[in-house]
């Protein structure tokens, strides 16, 4: 279970943590690291593939780039290929820092708050959830050295 608290622009929370100690304000979300935003909240259950849903933004924000600046033009693009890579479990362990890096390269760098936008889903991915994505790529890797052995 996750939760985006305020809108596709901040990051995601685990559901336990909402469900748990959630106060709706500006001061506890900054303290967990997301946002009030538009206050817009998208809750999603167990059965939500939390890797894709971020996928999902991330194409949302590469799609609406203007590319007037580098770093959300060229940013966003490498964020939403390689959360691609990651839904298809083809990504190796080490790009998932490799993702927040890029994510933090582009925050505060860009001439408007897109961006942003494209980076903070990805570090709630990483900071929350980054258990889920290395099983995914480990989980898909163990399947295809199984396949390959097989042969």
């Amino acid at each position: 279970m996750a939760v985006i608290p305020g809108g596709s622009s901040v990051p995601c929370l685990p559901g336990k943590l909402m469900q748990d100690e959630c106060i709706m304000d500006f001061d506890w979300l900054r303290d967990q690291k997301s946002g009030l935003g538009t206050a817009a909240a998208i809750v999603m259950d167990q059965y939500t593939d939390i890797v894709k849903a971020i996928w999902r933004l991330s194409k949302f924000c590469q799609h609406e780039s203007c590319g007037q600046c580098t770093p959300c033009r060229e940013g966003a693009g490498w964020m939403m290929r390689l959360t691609d890579r990651l839904v298809a479990g083809e990504a190796e362990v080490e790009e998932i820092d490799m993702l927040l890096d890029v994510s933090t390269q582009v925050e505060g760098h860009t001439i408007c708050v897109l961006g942003d936008a494209a980076a903070r889903p990805i570090q709630g991915l990483n900071r929350h959830f980054g258990d889920e994505t290395e099983d995914r790529i480990t989980s898909a890797r163990t399947g295809r050295d199984s396949a390959v052995a097989a042969e």
